[in-house]
């Protein structure tokens, strides 16, 4: 039986850096790097970013537990320093999971940025994410802003 079960999850982050300089660490392949990958015991098979509206991310890997997990995206909107809006499918042992719409927005704070990451994801097919695409996504703005602040 097809069904899909939702979830719609924010998270707010003040980070100590402009927006141009956060907006970066998602715009530039180098930086994304640095920061968007899974746990280190995890293989990168392979990885690519086509930052523009209409390009595509894509991340596969393969875990110790032999799983192989599959990130594909679609940038849908982007303006500089402020907003970007994609589209991503998850898949697990080339299954897919998940479909997802994920805005990132970035607000000037002070002297740093107020970042807000909002997803709305459908989990398919009885896949019960359980909270873990929030706490995944939590652990991946710990990783960015921690190399924000190893590039000072």
């Amino acid at each position: 039986m097809s069904n899909a079960a939702h979830a719609v999850f924010t998270i707010e982050r003040k980070l100590d850096f402009p927006p141009s300089k956060v907006f970066q660490a998602w715009a530039d392949p180098k930086a994304k790097e640095r920061w968007f990958a899974p746990p280190s015991d995890v293989k990168t098979e392979s990885r690519e970013q086509n930052f523009r509206v209409g390009g595509r991310d894509r991340l596969k890997g393969s875990w110790p537990s032999g799983m192989v997990s599959e990130f594909s995206a679609e940038y849908w909107d982007i303006v500089p320093n402020e907003r970007i809006v994609y589209v991503y499918e998850m898949h697990l042992n080339g299954k897919k999971i998940s479909v997802s719409l994920a805005t990132i927005q970035f607000a000037a704070d002070g002297k740093g940025t107020r970042m807000t990451v909002t997803e709305q994801g459908a989990f398919l097919d009885g896949y019960d994410d359980a909270g873990a695409r929030e706490r995944g996504t939590n652990g991946l703005m710990n990783q960015l802003e921690a190399s924000l602040r190893e590039a000072v």
